[in-house]
């Protein structure tokens, strides 16, 4: 064949492969079109390479099973409803549209009756894990994005293996790729001798056939302990030491972790088993009836649990409405800001018309791209009035909202928009001055130990490095 033919070749096949996908792109729903805008870009921009990662990575494919599993088991907890004390979303109350928008999101009523726990920030935290999974008389139930064999996580493997020497039935989740040292280390298998139930979450398995069913790069990012269906914990904080060994130069990390009592815990109790039930196919549903003791008067919380298999709408949706409800100040922290488009414009929206809003980032972050990309940002949020701060002390990896002092929303998602799309993430909202005060008071600590970014320091940038960050932004639909 003559190279004119070659090259005639290819840019027919090129043209034919790049209009079906882009038709493929524009027909998909619930699609923004920024996203869509920019998937074109990337298709047409790089040949045949432009197609593979969009056939890679440009649509969210599940295994169908597993899909179904979980929404048999959120289907069978919404059954159990009337058992809970619920808090009724009165749209007179500026809490009551939240309350709405999260449970159209995660399906849960907000539950009254909870008693919330904010934990030390050191590694004294998992040191009431361990005393936690000490006092468990039944069984624990442990689900975590990363898990190190470091010494937090060997306690809490210890503490595992007691619970088993002692009748408990312990059941470990942890996600393939964020956990990956801790299953191929000897503390694993130690478990697994003493009937500790562990698996793993998107096993990577043979890649070139298991992207046929399923898009490689899904990751179960929660953070769950639930021991008994009568305490549990959650929040931003891995299984692992401050030091955090596989990226020990951005230590130490710093994180929130809530120990919880009440309705909630079945709530969180419902998350686990429905990742459970969905990668084991086993079924654990009764362990859904009972419900945890309720405290008087206690505070109102709700959990809500996103994930890829879910349509009705994204973590992002539940914190643009806190936004808008906002009147007075809102207090944001966020390892990671790369927002969708609504995210970014509820938070640039509520500085404009008055709210005090302080938005808290690390100074270094772990990921060169996405500290570029967050950076690309900036400008619009200075612009608009956010108080911006960057702290100096670590790697600052909580996930913090709170609005006027009033409610709050914690737990495993960042905003970007991996945790948006991608990510299985459990977040918990909770309607409770007091408690709000706590997570204000903890913010207030990382606002000491930050500097502020300034419109005049951003505008002082170089050229260069503006055109890398606001370039990263563009491609922000992408990542």
């Amino acid at each position: 064949m003559m190279p004119g033919m070659w090259t005639t070749l290819f840019f027919f096949t090129h043209t034919t492969l790049s209009l079906v996908i882009i038709a493929r792109v524009l027909l998909r729903p619930r699609v923004e079109p920024s996203v869509r805008l920019a998937w074109i870009m990337v298709v047409e921009a790089v040949p045949l390479l432009g197609i593979a990662a969009y056939l890679l990575f440009g649509e969210v494919r599940m295994k169908q099973a597993e899909v179904q599993r979980m929404s048999d088991v959120r289907d069978r907890l919404t059954g159990l409803r009337t058992a809970v004390p619920a808090v009724r979303a009165d749209r007179s109350d500026p809490a009551g549209p939240i309350i709405a928008a999260n449970e159209a999101v995660g399906g849960m009523q907000a539950v009254q009756g909870n008693s919330l726990q904010l934990l030390e920030e050191s590694d004294g935290a998992i040191d009431e894990l361990v005393a936690a999974i000490d006092a468990a008389t039944d069984h624990v139930h442990l689900l975590f994005y990363i898990w190190l064999p470091d010494a937090s996580g060997t306690k809490v493997a210890q503490a595992l293996c007691r619970a088993e020497d002692r009748g408990v039935q312990c059941r470990v989740i942890v996600d393939a790729l964020g956990s990956r040292s801790l299953v191929r280390s000897e503390l694993w298998d130690r478990m697994s001798q003493a009937g500790v139930e562990c698996v793993t979450a998107f096993p990577w398995g043979l890649p070139f056939i298991s992207i046929l069913f399923q898009r490689l790069d899904l990751r179960n990012h929660r953070k769950i302990l639930v021991i008994d269906n009568a305490v549990a914990f959650t929040g931003s904080r891995n299984c692992a030491d401050m030091a955090f060994a596989i990226k020990a130069r951005f230590a130490p990390w710093v994180d929130i972790l809530v120990r919880v009592e009440g309705p909630a815990v079945r709530q969180l109790q419902g998350v686990f088993l429905s990742d459970w039930m969905s990668y084991t196919g086993r079924d654990l549903g009764p362990m859904l009836q009972p419900v945890a003791p309720v405290a008087d008067p206690g505070v109102a919380a709700q959990v809500v649990a996103t994930g890829p298999d879910l349509r009705a709408g994204s973590v992002s949706d539940c914190l643009s409405a806190m936004l808008h409800a906002a009147r007075d100040r809102v207090v944001i922290t966020t390892p990671y800001y790369v927002p969708d488009d609504a995210l970014d414009a509820a938070i640039r929206a509520a500085a404009r018309r008055g709210v005090q809003v302080t938005m808290i980032l690390p100074a270094r972050n772990d990921s060169l791209i996405v500290g570029a990309t967050s950076q690309g940002f900036y400008y619009g949020l200075l612009a608009a009035g956010v108080r911006l701060m960057l702290f100096r002390d670590g790697l600052l990896h909580s996930k913090i909202l709170t609005v006027d002092g009033r409610m709050a929303m914690i737990g495993s998602a960042n905003l970007d928009r991996r945790s948006f799309e991608l990510n299985y993430e459990v977040n918990m909202a909770v309607y409770d001055p007091e408690f709000v005060g706590l997570l204000d008071a903890r913010q207030a600590s990382y606002v000491a130990r930050a500097d502020a970014i300034t419109l005049d320091q951003v505008r002082a940038w170089s050229p260069w490095r503006r055109i890398r960050n606001n370039a990263l932004a563009l491609a922000s639909p992408l990542l």
